[in-house]
């Protein structure tokens, strides 16, 4: 497994569990809908009052599990912002294939958008004879 390959399987999985730390320095976890760009950044949609939202705009550390099925999954860590500009407009593009529905939340109020850069992964696959576990790490 190569980052362009773990990549692939990143975009094939539209839901993972999100992981944020709270105010009380407690672990908070909640399923969430996500897009993933060429480049490996994870995107997402929420609630400014949702608790994810306060998480991460006071830290901005995220931790992520992708994938669940066929015994193959992603275990992801990195550092939650939110884009502005043309970078919002071209990850909400991307959002927008994998959830068209994400169009009529774009006109809540309340609507804010979450980039995740990868800091470290590990796929682990289970479902051969022998397991396949890969680790990567970003800059």
């Amino acid at each position: 497994m190569d980052r362009a390959a773990l990549i692939r399987f990143l975009q094939s999985q539209p839901l993972a569990v999100e992981a944020s730390i709270s105010g009380a320095a407690g672990p908070q976890a909640a399923v969430i809908g996500i897009a993933v760009s060429l480049a490996g950044e994870i995107v997402f949609d929420t609630s400014s009052a949702s608790r994810k939202c306060r998480n991460l705009r006071r830290d901005p550390r995220i931790a992520l599990v992708i994938g669940w099925n066929d015994e193959r999954t992603v275990q992801l860590e990195g550092r939650a912002d939110e884009p502005q500009g043309a970078e919002l407009e071209a990850l909400k593009a991307r959002y927008f294939e994998v959830y068209p529905d994400g169009r009529e939340r774009e006109a809540w109020p309340d609507i804010v958008y979450f980039r995740v850069r990868p800091s470290w992964a590990r796929f682990s696959d289970f479902s051969g004879s022998a397991p396949e576990i890969t680790e990567f790490t970003w800059p």
